[in-house]
């Protein structure tokens, strides 16, 4: 048993020296850290992670690394010779991917340290109305220790996606999803989930159909660290009645300071910067709460710079409203923080759950 336990304590000795050291204090010449993005489409297309770290090139200084986790089905009785390399553009079904995160991992393996330390790698893989989602979490933790900092982008309620998925419908009151929460807590995994506030296309004034669902979530796993993706906006879901007013409701309740928010997406930042009145009230939002937002892209699969920095300039206007601290808290050290202390609390829940390899 000594001998085992000592094999496994060398391993981790030998396998702790090659994760990259990310250090408290990041560079901060960089233009921003990128706390959403995807390298592959959804049909797993995409650019080599040496390609994209090219275009991260000093504009970029982190990013989280992840694909898409649903697949797009290519059926030819639905679209024939055309084979469609997006969600919506074909009627045929979506499906769960999980080898996604096998490649995430293996991509960023093959980067030297520096590169490495760059990238805070995601598990995406996994079906959140299954209740064997943890064990797939789990086992990719044990297969590629020292890779992983969090899990998600992963989806429940998403205009046109969550209808396109056969099989159970992914649920912010299904306790597969608080197993899933409850173990990215006891892990250290920090979560990006997307999750829509409201259906699409929803009558004025109205009440979000899925806002109090996801805050009493959110409320039931206060250990864990979570980025609500997006503020709950999407597409065709728009900013409800009072959605400022609510975000600043969960900024303040004392039981959800685990909670943070993205603003990624292009067309999130449509909303913000629609008119002086919209970037006036959330730019007053932030100045409040500069520590509980993020920034990040929400490209997926760039195929050049220009392409993959469009959301970071989309969102000029609000850069130039915030004040300084805050600008530089949304776009760089709220993302060195959190996914800094995630990725240090994954590699000590790795340390006590090793298994020899």
């Amino acid at each position: 048993m000594r001998t085992r336990t000592l094999r496994i304590s060398v391993f981790w000795g030998m396998l702790l020296l090659n994760v990259p050291q990310i250090h408290a204090q990041q560079r901060h010449d960089y233009d921003f850290n990128d706390a959403h993005v995807h390298v592959t489409n959804n049909v797993q297309d995409g650019p080599s992670v040496r390609e994209f770290l090219k275009m991260m090139g000093t504009k970029v200084g982190r990013a989280a690394l992840f694909g898409i986790p649903l697949q797009q089905q290519w059926s030819y009785r639905v679209d024939g010779d055309r084979a469609p390399t997006y969600y919506l553009h074909s009627d045929a079904p979506l499906y769960y991917y999980s080898f996604t995160d096998a490649w995430i991992a293996m991509a960023y393996k093959s980067l030297p340290p520096d590169a490495q330390a760059r990238f805070d790698p995601m598990i995406t893989g996994f079906n959140p109305t299954d209740m064997y989602a943890v064990d797939h979490i789990r086992r990719v933790l044990r297969t590629f220790p020292g890779v992983f900092t969090g899990i998600g982008e992963f989806t429940i309620h998403k205009e046109y996606v969550s209808g396109k998925i056969p099989g159970e419908v992914a649920s912010l009151q299904n306790p597969a999803l608080d197993r899933i929460l409850d173990f990215a807590a006891e892990a250290g995994l920090l979560v990006l989930i997307h999750s829509d506030i409201d259906v699409p296309f929803a009558k004025e004034g109205s009440e979000p159909a899925y806002f109090l669902q996801t805050r009493a979530l959110f409320a039931r796993h206060p250990k864990a660290t979570i980025i609500w993706a997006h503020m709950g906006l999407g597409r065709t879901v728009r900013p409800p009645r009072d959605h400022i007013q609510l975000i600043e409701e969960m900024l303040r309740d004392p039981g959800l300071q685990h909670v943070n928010f993205d603003i990624s997406w292009t067309e999130v930042a449509k909303y913000i910067v629609a008119t002086p009145e919209s970037l006036r009230r959330m730019t007053a939002l932030m100045q409040r709460y500069p520590d509980r937002f993020l920034f990040g892209t929400d490209v997926a699969a760039p195929r050049d710079q220009s392409q993959y920095l469009g959301a970071f300039h989309e969102y000029e206007p609000l850069w130039k409203t915030l004040d300084a601290e805050a600008s530089r808290k949304i776009r760089l050290e709220n993302y060195e923080r959190i996914f800094g202390e995630a990725r240090n609390r994954v590699r000590a829940w790795e340390r006590a759950n090793a298994r020899e390899p």
